[in-house]
C-alpha cells in the first residue's frame, strides 16, 4: 500500500462476487471463461436473483398453513364468544368494553359504535339459531353444540338490553331522526346509527316483531341526513347546532350506512329507501377510496360487503360487480399474507391482528361468497373464496382464548368478540344461516 493511502475494505455485494468467481473459476478450466469483467458481472446477478428468491420464500411466495376446516367447525368458538359478550354484559345493557389480563379488570372508556356493533353480532346469532332450529341434528356436533350455547331467548334478551341502550340515548335531529350519541352533548355518529339500524332489522328477521319500526324510520331519516352529496356519508352530527358536520368523513361509517338503508329498503320496499343506497354504493364502488385518499385500494370494507349481497336482487350495475371482485381479491390477499405466518416467515410477517381485525376479513369475504353464490354473472372464483374463508377460520379459531375472547397483548374489547362471531357465522353461511341474508 502506498503511503498516506488508506485502505478500503471491499463492498459486501464485492465480496460475494470476487468469492463465486474464484470458487467457480478454478473448479476447471471449463469455468474459465468467468474471469472477463462481463461475467463477473453476470455472476453476481445470479447471486442477487438467489438473495431474492430467498426473500421471497419467506414472503410473498412463503407456504400457507391452513389448518382444516369443515362446515360447523366453528360453532363452539362462536358460543364461547358470544356468552362472553353475554355473560358481561351489564343490568343496564353496557357491554364490558375493554379487558386487560394485567391488571385483572376492565380499562375505562366506551365506544358506542362498538356497542351497537356488538347488539348486531347478538341478533345475527339469534338468526343463526332459528336457521339452525329447522335443519336436521349432525349427531355429536349439534349434541355439543346445543349444550354449550345460551338458548335463542337468551341472545335475543341479551340483545335487546343492548338495543334498549342505544335507543336511550337517541338524540331528535332537525329533519325527525334519531342519532344515538354517548352524551347528550354529542357528537353523534352516522355509524352509531347506521349499526342500531341494522340491528334492529336483524331483530325484525329474527323475531317478526314490528314494533321497533317507527325508530328504524327515524334511524333512516338521520342517515339520509348525513348523505353528502357526492354520494358520501359525514361522519359527524352536533346537536348544538342540530346540523351535520360536513367536512369529517369516516372509512367506516359510508359502509355500515349503506347496509342500514339497504335493509330498511327490504323492510319497506315502498318507501325510497333504496335511492340514497344506490347513491352510496355508486361512491364506495368509483370515488372513495381516492377522493379519501385510501391506499392501497380498495379499503377492505366489510360493512360495504355487506351491502353488496344485501342489494345481490337489486340488479347490481357492472362497476358494482367490479368493485365486489376488487374486495374479493383484497380480503382474500390478507387472509393468504396471514396463514404464511409460519416457520422462518414469522421473522417478515406482523403478528396475527387482533380477532376484531381478522373477523372484519372474513366477514366481508363471508359476505361476498354470499353475493357470489346468488349473482349469476360473477360465475367462478367461488370455490376459491370458500376455501379462503375456511382457512382463515381455521386460523382464528385456533387464536381464541379459553375464555372465549382474542386476545391482542393481553388486552381484548368486545369488538374482538363482535367481529369474529360474526366472522365464524360468515364463513360458514349455508350452515348457519339456512338461506337466510348475511
Amino acid at each position: 500500500m502506498n503511503s498516506g493511502q488508506k485502505e478500503v475494505a471491499p463492498k459486501p455485494a464485492a465480496k460475494i462476487v470476487a468469492w463465486a468467481t474464484k470458487t467457480w473459476v478454478g473448479a476447471g478450466a471449463g469455468l474459465r471463461v468467468f474471469k472477463s469483467s462481463a461475467n463477473r458481472r453476470l455472476v453476481g446477478w445470479l447471486v442477487v436473483w438467489v438473495v431474492v428468491v430467498g426473500v421471497l420464500r419467506v414472503t410473498l411466495a412463503a407456504p400457507e398453513v391452513c389448518p382444516e376446516y369443515s362446515p360447523g367447525d366453528g360453532q363452539a368458538g362462536i358460543e364461547a364468544a358470544s356468552n362472553w359478550i353475554v355473560n358481561n354484559q351489564s343490568a343496564a345493557g353496557r357491554y364490558l368494553y375493554h379487558y386487560d389480563q394485567r391488571i385483572g379488570g376492565p380499562r375505562p372508556g366506551y365506544n358506542l359504535v362498538r356497542h351497537a356493533g356488538a347488539t348486531m353480532a347478538l341478533y345475527q346469532l339469534a338468526i343463526a339459531h332459528s336457521a339452525q332450529q329447522t335443519q336436521p341434528p349432525n349427531g355429536q356436533r349439534n349434541s355439543q353444540r346445543n349444550s354449550q350455547r345460551h338458548s335463542q331467548p337468551e341472545v335475543l334478551q341479551a340483545a335487546d338490553k343492548g338495543i334498549t341502550y342505544l335507543l336511550e340515548r337517541g338524540l331528535p335531529t332537525y329533519n325527525g331522526g334519531l342519532a344515538p350519541a354517548l352524551s347528550p352533548s354529542g357528537p353523534a355518529k352516522t355509524g352509531t346509527a347506521a349499526l342500531t339500524l341494522v340491528s334492529l332489522a336483524h331483530r325484525r328477521i329474527a323475531t317478526k316483531d314490528t314494533a321497533y319500526d317507527p325508530e328504524m324510520r327515524a334511524l333512516g331519516r338521520f342517515l339520509v341526513g348525513q348523505q353528502l352529496p357526492d354520494g358520501g356519508m359525514a361522519n359527524f352530527w352536533d346537536p348544538h347546532t342540530n346540523a351535520v358536520v360536513p367536512e369529517i368523513r369516516s372509512r367506516f361509517a359510508t359502509g355500515e350506512a349503506a347496509w342500514g338503508l339497504a335493509l330498511l329498503h327490504e323492510a319497506f320496499p315502498e318507501e325510497g329507501w333504496d335511492e340514497p343506497t344506490w347513491a352510496i354504493m355508486d361512491y364506495l364502488a368509483t370515488q372513495r377510496d381516492s377522493l379519501e385518499e385510501l391506499w392501497p385500494p380498495p379499503w377492505p370494507d366489510q360493512w360495504a360487503a355487506y351491502g353488496l349481497a344485501e342489494m345481490v336482487e337489486w340488479g347490481l350495475a357492472q362497476h358494482h360487480l367490479d368493485y365486489a371482485q376488487s374486495l374479493a381479491g383484497r380480503f382474500s390477499q390478507m387472509i393468504r399474507w396471514d396463514s404464511q405466518r409460519e416457520g422462518l416467515a414469522k421473522a417478515t410477517h406482523l403478528p396475527m391482528p387482533r380477532g376484531g381485525g381478522y373477523g372484519t376479513i372474513l366477514e366481508g369475504l363471508g359476505a361476498l361468497e354470499w353475493l357470489w353464490a346468488n349473482e349469476p354473472r360473477l360465475g367462478e372464483h367461488q370455490s376459491a373464496i370458500t376455501q379462503r374463508l375456511r382457512c382463515g377460520a381455521a386460523r382464528l379459531i385456533e387464536a381464541q382464548a379459553s375464555d372465549g375472547a382474542w386476545y391482542y397483548h393481553q388486552q381484548t374489547r368486545v369488538d374482538d368478540q363482535q367481529h369474529a362471531v360474526s366472522a365464524l357465522l360468515m364463513a360458514d353461511f349455508e350452515f348457519n344461516l339456512g338461506g337466510n341474508k348475511p
